[in-house]
């Protein structure tokens, strides 16, 4: 069954009962049947109270029971413990939809949760839909329904918005600032506790919705990541989705054991979903807006090249610093612009990029300057910066900024310094559908956002390889590890079980006595690296574990006996000795895992070595990994340089980096025995037979049977 299943009942109804209706004012009761009546609901409205006759001018009902019509939608406003009753009652009608707006359930503590599992046992039982408890309403502004049945104070502007908000308290304030901006929505839902309905069932919902061409979420929580990735991911590349998630913070650390458990903070997981699934997180309900309004009213531009156009010289490089301090490009204009420019505008004007027409610059002047910028071929967006002198009248030049908008494809973003959006000129734009903003640098990162919207929609899905036939039979040795009651699998025995995954890794011998460190440094070949091993002993470097480059005979003795010096120091019985061959000529890059507790298993890969936690140079993505997530994880990295050749140094053969990133995924899917997995450094080498892992450990979860 589709998750959008049955939702017509309660977006699309032609019939509404509000039970817990009341005539008195400020009454959550009375202001839904007022906002049902006063927006034009198409259907038929039922009130229900048993203490009232008539409602708002309607003929009131007892009981839902006592309605001659069929219901399609009940709409609960009574006390928490009258909720079971009326559900029951709406059962027993054969209504299809419910939205409960009544609070005291989960989000109280355990009573209320014992209260909501009771409610829901109910709705499965008669095969409702339920959006709540806790909420505030839903809303269609399709002229077939115009349902507004919330009880908010501002009456929602019709539009091409889904707006879904899993805070009822946000529901006012989102309706009234979106009118503000003459926003408006196609349908508005507040989920609450989402019961039942949730996020991804109104993803599943707008997706076939003519009316909805843009999606914003207000989130809390995610109750199923995998759903929503699945259906986000097809959305997306059709309608945007601008998304708010709060919580970005935890009350305290996880103890890890891996570096990559150390930098996979609460909301990584968040950004690694959002990104592999194309849609845009904001940090607020104003940014929100921001890219709501440049989405709903104008076209995604097709690249990151922008012209700025003012009339005045400080706001122009604030503009000019915001787009290229968030990586939008400030672009050369073509030549042919340029002379265009000079000819028309004054000596004094700067004919550049931005191009500052003077304070003086007339609203022919502003209309001339945007077609030729509009015309130029390096152009993808406009930005026009308006600060408006007392000798300049705004509403000729806003009406010269609508004229040269219908004469191209290309987005025009506005900025007025000083009137603010709420002039007379900033509202004429709004109608013509030019979004308005206070300052620049809103524009600049708007703008950032839309073009990266645009790259995802060009980006190819990838293709997702099979697991590697070793990684079956590493599951059942990490299995049989577990159930042995080890937790922790380290340095060769973790190498030895990734290899047999099929990722590379350097092999090490153990030296049971010096004369044996000797034989295994000549077979192998100097240089050599030295490692203290021991059951528990994570991070060998903080000990001193580790000596590289291990030259000769004389220096292994040496440092031979230092190592074991250090294992009699720090009491480690089973100590030993590896000798493993020196890598030379490579990058360090760090690859892992870490299974968080909302979203499973983060995969991570960044620059690697000692300094992981220091220089924190790492990207998180969800399995499984595409070919293409892969390689966006490799080129998001600052250290991306040094893998493809920096002044003059090889470049690295990032093949062997990728299928290891991508059996890795494979490796942790679906398998949660592995907590936590390093694999610090992998080595990635210009020849790519020589690339590999270095170290690794692997967690495993206790308890296992």
């Amino acid at each position: 069954m589709k998750l959008s299943a049955g939702l017509d009942k309660i977006f699309r109804p032609k019939s509404i009962a509000i039970v817990g209706a009341t005539a008195r004012k400020g009454t959550i009761g009375r202001e839904i049947t007022h906002n049902l009546i006063s927006y034009g609901f198409t259907g038929k409205v039922f009130p229900v109270n048993p203490a009232a006759e008539v409602i708002h001018s309607i003929k009131c009902y007892p009981s839902i029971l006592d309605i001659p019509d069929p219901i399609d939608l009940a709409i609960i406003v009574v006390r928490k413990d009258l909720v079971l009753s009326v559900i029951d009652e709406c059962g027993r009608k054969g209504v299809g939809g419910v939205v409960v707006i009544t609070s005291g359930f989960k989000e109280v503590g355990p009573e209320g949760a014992k209260r909501e599992e009771a409610m829901m046992e109910r709705v499965r039982h008669y095969g409702m839909r339920i959006i709540g408890p806790n909420c505030f309403g839903v809303i269609n502004t399709h002229p077939d329904f115009m349902m507004n049945a919330t009880f908010s104070r501002t009456a929602p502007l019709p539009g091409k918005i889904g707006f879904m908000s899993q805070s009822g308290a946000l529901g006012e304030g989102i309706l009234n600032h979106a009118r503000k901006l003459g926003i408006g929505f196609s349908m508005f839902a507040s989920v609450g506790n989402k019961a039942d309905i949730s996020g991804n069932a109104l993803l599943d919902y707008w997706m076939d919705d003519p009316a909805t061409e843009i999606i914003l979420l207000y989130l809390e929580s995610f109750g199923a990541p995998e759903t929503f990735t699945k259906i986000a991911r097809d959305i997306t590349k059709v309608k945007p989705i601008i998304a708010v998630k709060s919580g970005k913070t935890t009350a305290g650390a996880r103890a890890t054991a891996s570096h990559t458990g150390a930098l996979a903070g609460y909301d990584v997981g968040v950004d690694a979903l959002f990104d592999q699934c194309g849609v845009l997180r904001v940090n607020s309900i104003e940014e929100l807006f921001d890219l709501a309004k440049a989405f709903d009213r104008q076209p995604v531009p097709k690249g990151n090249r922008v012209a700025i156009l003012t009339n005045a010289g400080g706001p122009g490089i604030l503009a000019t610093d915001a787009a290229a301090g968030i990586g939008l490009d400030v672009v050369r204009l073509d030549p042919k612009t340029i002379e265009i420019l000079k000819a028309n505008l004054p000596p004094e004007a700067a004919t550049g990029n931005p191009v500052d027409m003077i304070a003086s610059a007339t609203p022919d002047q502003f209309e001339m300057a945007l077609d030729s910028l509009s015309a130029d071929p390096n152009v993808d967006a406009l930005i026009v910066v308006f600060v408006p002198p007392i000798m300049i009248d705004e509403l000729r030049v806003a009406d010269a900024i609508i004229k040269a908008r219908t004469r191209t494809d290309k987005p025009y973003l506005t900025c007025f310094m000083g009137p603010g959006e709420g002039s007379a000129g900033a509202d004429r734009l709004k109608v013509a559908g030019i979004p308005v903003y206070t300052f620049p640098e809103a524009i600049a990162s708007t703008y950032a956002m839309m073009v990266k919207y645009a790259a995802w929609q060009r980006r190819p899905s990838g293709t997702f390889p099979p697991a590697p036939a070793g990684v079956h039979d590493v599951r059942e040795s990490l299995t049989q590890l577990a159930r042995g009651g080890q937790t922790l699998v380290l340095g060769g025995e973790a190498l030895e079980i990734i290899s047999r995954c099929g990722i590379p890794a350097a092999p090490l011998w153990v030296a049971k006595e010096m004369e044996q460190a000797f034989n295994l440094a000549e077979l192998v070949g100097y240089p050599v690296v030295l490692k203290l091993e021991a059951q528990g002993l994570v991070h060998k470097t903080e000990v001193g574990g580790v000596v590289t480059d291990v030259r000769n005979e004389l220096e292994l003795g040496k440092h031979y006996q230092t190592l074991m010096r250090r294992a009699q120091e720090r009491n480690l019985p089973d100590a030993r000795i590896v000798v493993q061959a020196m890598v030379k000529g490579g990058v360090e890059m760090v690859l892992g895992m870490v299974r968080d507790p909302q979203f499973g298993p983060l995969i991570m890969c960044g620059l690697g070595g000692v300094f992981v936690e220091v220089m924190k140079d790492v990207a998180f993505k969800l399995p499984p990994l595409s070919e293409e997530d892969a390689f966006e994880m490799v080129d998001h990295l600052k250290a991306k340089r040094l893998l493809t050749g920096y002044r003059g140094s090889a470049s690295m053969d990032l093949k062997p980096l990728m299928d290891a990133l991508l059996t890795l995924s494979r490796l942790v899917e679906d398998f949660p025995l592995i907590s936590e997995l390093d694999i610090n450094p992998f080595v990635v080498c210009p020849d790519g037979t020589k690339s590999g892992a270095i170290d690794a450990r692997i967690v495993l979860a206790g308890n296992v049977v």
